[in-house]
């Protein structure tokens, strides 16, 4: 793929699969479905902006940064009022960015070699897990392609071997003396067979149908089919609960629960990481200086009494008022229990 130019062209064709596209969004549902919080000065602010923009689409383009390696993200401005706010951000793709010797990302339109400079506060650079060795992060659908292209030949071969030998086989049987014209003709119609099932012939040919032998090959193409997309599962879902154990058990299920635990905690550090850059853009172009302000999710393990507890100082302490909204979102009121 590197090779070829065609890289991240090459992912986008994998998420076709089914199975990879199952774990993808197996994935991304662990952190999309969970709720989150904006803390600190300028959080009523921040809230409101978030109610109006499409916070929920943000978020999972920042998500494809971990099957991708890396995901541009371009915020789009406009004047409401007295502020600048975004109203949206579309994500980019790859191929027309890359990362310069400093570290930076550049723009690359018509395959510029040194690229052009992004305008500050243009873009979120989201990356994955990016090292010194590996500044463009990590693909995971890098570990899904071979998996994936074995599969589809897999699949390919196995509707060959059907077509070949899951039909009954029709055998025509002609007299020495019969013509060449004749054997032609009987085969054309045998093969006609195969959709209108209805022959005539003379009396000396003889035809008879015969089931084909049962090939222990079928058994080699589904495995190979199930270890691939084993592959798939580790490679995304880091478990493979459901391909690998059968029968499913205790231990199993608590382990299964602790891996996904912990990978929707990291796949939510990274979403607040990116959306907290796009804050600290806002908080600058309409307020000067940068502050505490916050995005975070609100994991499972967090008490809500705790989470009420430290609203009310907050709003006591911090002489300000949280909006009807922020209650309907937090803590799962209807619009009706919240009376302004």
């Amino acid at each position: 793929l590197r090779e070829s130019g065609s890289t991240y062209a090459g992912y986008r064709e994998l998420l076709y699969d089914a199975h990879l596209w199952s774990c993808i969004q197996s994935r991304k549902s662990g952190t999309l479905s969970a709720q989150y919080e904006v803390i600190g000065n300028r959080s009523q602010f921040i809230t409101e902006f978030f109610n109006s923009f499409d916070i929920h689409r943000l978020a999972e383009d920042i998500l494809d940064s971990i099957l991708f390696g890396f995901q541009p993200i371009e915020i789009y401005w406009e004047n409401k009022g007295e502020y600048t706010l975004p109203y949206k951000a579309i994500s980019k793709p790859q191929e027309l960015f890359y990362i310069d010797i400093e570290g930076k990302l550049r723009y690359t339109p018509n395959g510029q070699a040194k690229g052009l400079k992004l305008p500050e506060m243009k873009f979120l650079d989201v990356r994955n897990k990016p090292s010194h060795s590996s500044p463009y992060g990590i693909a995971l659908l890098s570990k899904c392609y071979w998996p994936i292209k074995f599969k589809n030949g897999g699949i390919r071969f196995w509707v060959n071997f059907m077509e070949r030998y899951g039909m009954p086989l029709l055998i025509g049987k002609y007299s020495r003396g019969a013509s060449r014209a004749e054997s032609e003709r009987l085969a054309e119609e045998l093969a006609g067979m195969t959709e209108d099932s209805v022959i005539v012939a003379p009396n000396d040919i003889e035809i008879s149908m015969e089931e084909p032998p049962r090939y222990s090959s079928v058994r080699l193409y589904s495995e190979m089919i199930k270890l691939s997309n084993s592959e798939v599962s580790k490679a995304i879902l880091s478990q493979t609960l459901t391909t690998e154990v059968g029968n499913g058990s205790k231990a199993a299920a608590e382990t299964h629960y602790k891996i996904r635990s912990e990978i929707i905690k990291s796949d939510m550090r990274l979403v607040e990481s990116a959306i907290n850059t796009l804050i600290g853009y806002i908080i600058k172009l309409n307020f000067g200086l940068a502050d505490d302000t916050h995005f975070k999710y609100i994991t499972e393990e967090e008490n809500l009494d705790t989470k009420l507890e430290r609203d009310l100082k907050i709003q006591r302490f911090g002489n300000i008022t949280f909006s009807g909204e922020y209650w309907i979102k937090q803590y799962g009121y209807s619009r009706e229990d919240v009376v302004k």
